[in-house]
């Protein structure tokens, strides 16, 4: 695809990418070897996942984004992935339109989403991990929490195999996601399976990312600064990069460098309001460059669309007392998407229009 340059694409002065961005050599590496070793012999294995859970207790306090290797997805899983993303977005425009989303079904393909009312760089196909996905309707301005929809994903006839690769590549990551979830748990000091209940009936979705070749990536962003919106978000990454987070410290943007058989993992909003702020969402964006094309494939693990997120209950007394009032998660979520889909007067929802005045 050959996106041509508009207006709707460029991006604030203060938000566009500088000429250059350090690489977030500090961007923690953790291996979850620990984790399947627990998996495979059923034994305590007290003192490697105690190590395992205090680096990543750190890792979502100071950064909010962690790699990890030795995660169980087996490569030739991802490989599969790949080849069918870019195999759909080698199809010529009118087919890859036969997909297209609109404002009733947000799944399938899209070319022209908007980042805080800012045009992306990019193309995207969407599909839920599990048919139907229930979520209040897009078209209902308010209440909608009683009109609800069914999302069914939009299955393109071509490549071959696209809808096999892909389902098999969402089993395997939710295992992922699951797994995270419980080692979040267990750094919050909760049983580990804590928080699974709020998946029962899960709205998670998988986007595949493409970015072509931009003329001007000095005024545009491939996805503009941001904070994800669910519980965790689990990336793959190709080998050009463009990955920018922001360096809580001193706010500068500093690039994740691809690692091999990685995943980038980056706790949500969610995340941030369950633990009551001792895990804060990261804002990120995502650079494009004037040469090679990009792509990636990020799982949203969300919640179910009933769920009322708030600080959990076992985080909270009076010493420390909730900071956020409770919201619903489909209803943020449909806000959201529809923020995403055409260009609004207004920002779109955040978290922060939920905390408790002090």
């Amino acid at each position: 695809m050959v996106l041509e340059f508009d207006p709707a694409f460029i991006q604030a002065p203060e938000h566009r990418p500088k000429p250059a961005v350090a690489e977030a050599g500090s961007i923690p590496l953790i291996d979850l070897s620990p984790l399947h070793l627990l998996e495979q012999h059923g034994g305590p294995l007290v003192a490697e996942l105690e190590v395992l859970v205090a680096q990543v207790e750190a890792a979502c306090r100071d950064w909010g984004f962690f790699q990890v290797i030795n995660h169980g997805v087996p490569p030739a899983v991802v490989e599969r992935a790949w080849a069918a993303s870019r195999g759909f977005f080698a199809l010529p425009p009118e087919e890859r339109r036969r997909v297209r989303r609109d404002e009733v079904n947000p799944l399938g393909y899209y070319e022209a989403e908007n980042t805080k009312n800012v045009r992306d760089w990019k193309e995207v196909f969407d599909f839920v991990v599990h048919e139907p996905a229930v979520i209040p309707s897009p078209g209902d301005a308010g209440g909608g929490v009683d009109r609800l929809i069914e999302l069914r994903n939009q299955w393109p006839q071509f490549p071959h195999g696209f809808r096999e690769a892909l389902v098999e590549y969402a089993q395997a990551t939710e295992e992922l996601a699951f797994k995270l979830l419980e080692l979040i748990s267990l750094t919050l000091s909760l049983p580990p399976k804590r928080l699974h209940v709020f998946f029962k009936d899960q709205t998670s979705f998988i986007r595949l990312n493409h970015y072509p070749p931009c003329s001007s990536p000095h005024l545009a962003l491939g996805v503009g600064r941001h904070k994800d919106a669910g519980a965790l978000t689990i990336l793959a990454q190709d080998d050009v990069g463009g990955l920018d987070v922001r360096r809580r410290s001193d706010g500068e943007w500093v690039r994740v460098k691809p690692i091999p058989n990685s995943f980038i993992i980056n706790v949500g909003d969610i995340a941030q309001v369950w633990s009551n702020d001792k895990y804060e969402s990261a804002e990120h964006r995502v650079s494009v460059n004037s040469e090679r094309e990009r792509f990636s494939i990020p799982f949203f693990f969300n919640p179910a669309h009933y769920v009322m997120v708030k600080p959990l209950a076992d985080l909270v007394d009076e010493k420390n007392p909730a900071k956020y009032e409770e919201y619903n998660w489909g209803e943020f979520f449909k806000t959201r998407k529809n923020s995403n889909f055409k260009k609004l007067d207004v920002e779109n929802i955040q978290i922060y229009h939920f905390k408790k005045a002090k």
